[in-house]
């Protein structure tokens, strides 16, 4: 799998418009560079590297906002001890398999850094474009402390690759966003509750104080970045959203208040309702230790309802997966699951524009336009029809190209 050399031209393309739900009679999109210059008929020139899409249709790339590239186990606590060569050349696999799922840009959620970031950007591997945000920030005893309940010692150095670093108190955490930000982080993460996967957090604990939430959000503000909170209860998203937290990622028992909220700080929602099926199922098979597993059914079957729930009051929703280790290849099983609540438009909208938005690159991702990065997947029907259809890549998808250059 390698990105072959760049397209100037895709001809005979049925060009999607996830907003307007419309497709367009077959046109021509023209690239210069990474970026969509035009899009409608004109004469191809010669010589131009042009990929025939004869009639097939022709949608954005599509954005996962919630992935661990570094995940290549389920057993977080096991990252910080691996070497974090051995996990980039694994990422550089997880990464190139999502791009070959049509998922052009991914949001990672704990863990990824600049390296990884600008390995994509120089497409020294297959990958999608990649927002990292460095690593998580947790109490002690938080989502992100793997600790076992007999072990005291903690390694705090930052150059390993765990997927969070503790920090107690509002000076630490600014300092530790402060660090993140001094990458090039696109965004910072907080975790607002317990979860899964750590071992000595319940799930519906609350985590960090207001002043060390705030801490976060001033930071990432003041670097015109943002803050996404991991959180699963009401309590913790409706007090993570009164504080600045502008996403909210998973939120399977938000409450009325939550929506409220969201609308009133316009805030986004991303549900990972995958992560749990697949958790459920092969959790143990992939290394989810067995404090971890005894805690699926807390937000396995709260998941669909919340979705629901937001999608009836019009909440921003983002597309995500949050998938570990070997589960990963399930990346696109989230189109069907979803489609039980939502139309495929609402679906596909998570997916592109929404997402887009969410990563402050409204009109550069998530569209085929002028002046958007020429991320397209060549499908060989209509999503809109029948958004389900994502969920088998390789029936789905004919072709991917990403920045103009054809994925092989």
């Amino acid at each position: 799998m390698q990105l072959d050399v760049g397209i100037n031209t895709v001809t005979n393309a049925r060009v999607l418009d996830v907003e307007t739900a419309t497709v367009s009679e077959p046109t021509t999109v023209t690239i210069n560079g990474e970026r969509v210059s035009e899009v409608g008929d004109h004469n191809v020139s010669a010589g131009s590297q042009s990929f025939d899409a004869e009639g097939r249709i022709v949608s954005p790339g599509l954005i996962d906002a919630h992935v661990h590239v570094l995940a290549a186990t389920a057993n977080l606590g096991n990252l910080g001890d691996q070497s974090p060569y051995y996990l980039g050349a694994q990422a550089a696999r997880l990464m190139g398999d999502m791009l070959s799922r049509g998922f052009t840009t991914v949001r990672d959620a704990g863990g990824a850094d600049y390296g990884l970031s600008a390995a994509a950007q120089e497409n020294l591997f297959p990958a999608p474009r990649l927002f990292f945000g460095g690593k998580a920030l947790s109490q002690t005893g938080g989502h992100a402390d793997m600790r076992g309940p007999g072990t005291h010692v903690m390694d705090t150095h930052m150059c390993c690759p765990n997927i969070g670093i503790v920090c107690d108190g509002a000076d630490a955490v600014r300092k530790a966003a402060r660090e993140n930000l001094r990458t090039g982080a696109d965004h910072v993460k907080i975790m607002l509750s317990g979860g899964v996967a750590s071992p000595t957090d319940r799930v519906d604990s609350t985590q960090f104080s207001d002043e060390e939430i705030r801490a976060a959000v001033e930071e990432a503000s003041a670097a015109n970045r943002y803050v996404l909170g991991h959180a699963y209860t009401a309590r913790s998203v409706n007090r993570g959203l009164e504080l600045g937290v502008r996403s909210i990622e998973h939120g399977n028992l938000i409450d009325q208040r939550s929506v409220q909220l969201l609308l009133e700080k316009s805030a986004f929602l991303v549900p990972t309702l995958v992560t749990y099926e697949r958790l459920k199922q092969d959790g143990a098979q992939f290394g989810l230790p067995e404090a971890s597993q005894a805690k699926i059914d807390d937000v396995l079957y709260a998941g669909l309802d919340a979705l629901k729930l937001a999608t009836e009051h019009n909440v921003k929703i983002a597309y995500g997966s949050d998938l570990l280790g070997g589960m990963q290849p399930h990346q696109s099983q989230e189109f069907a699951i979803r489609a039980k609540v939502q139309t495929s438009q609402q679906v596909l909208r998570s997916a592109t524009t929404t997402a887009a938005e969410l990563l402050m690159r409204k009109g550069e991702l998530g569209v085929v336009a002028p002046g958007a990065f020429a991320d397209l997947l060549i499908l060989n029907a209509n999503p809109l029809d029948d958004v389900t259809a994502l969920g088998d890549p390789g029936n789905a998808i004919h072709s991917v190209i990403k920045g103009g250059r054809l994925l092989r």
